[in-house]
């Protein structure tokens, strides 16, 4: 779930605004940055924090639940922006460490329904 969004890193671009699906997010004015409005509408799809390119942002990966997070901890940590940089995304898109593997998920379901349809099948005799 949202969990932070900080406001001295953040440039004001809206992307979470417009990027997320739940609407979770007031639009800043002029150079004002957005608003955390409806975090408990929060999806943690993570949307919002791979577009960031600033490191505003960071989602918890606690879905039911807002869990209380510290700044200072979570940047000596290294956890803004980490969603974005292992996946790949902005500064990191040509670096060989952090490749961007979101499109072989295909790969990952297709083995999935392979193995749900072998357990059907096993069950079924």
């Amino acid at each position: 779930m949202i969990a932070l969004l900080l406001s001295e890193r953040c440039t004001a671009c809206q992307r979470c605004v417009t990027i997320c699906p739940a609407s979770v997010f007031d639009a800043g004015t002029g150079s004002s940055p957005p608003q955390i409005a409806r975090a408990s509408d929060c999806q943690t799809c993570f949307a919002c924090e791979l577009h960031c390119e600033a490191d505003a942002l960071y989602v918890d990966p606690d879905v039911y639940q807002a869990v209380p997070v510290d700044a200072q901890d979570l940047e000596a940590r290294d956890l803004l922006g980490v969603y974005r940089r292992d996946s790949g995304w902005h500064e990191w898109a040509d670096d060989p460490h952090y490749a961007n593997l979101h499109w072989r998920m295909d790969e990952v379901f297709a083995r999935g329904r392979q193995m749900a349809e072998a357990d059907l099948q096993r069950n079924s005799r």
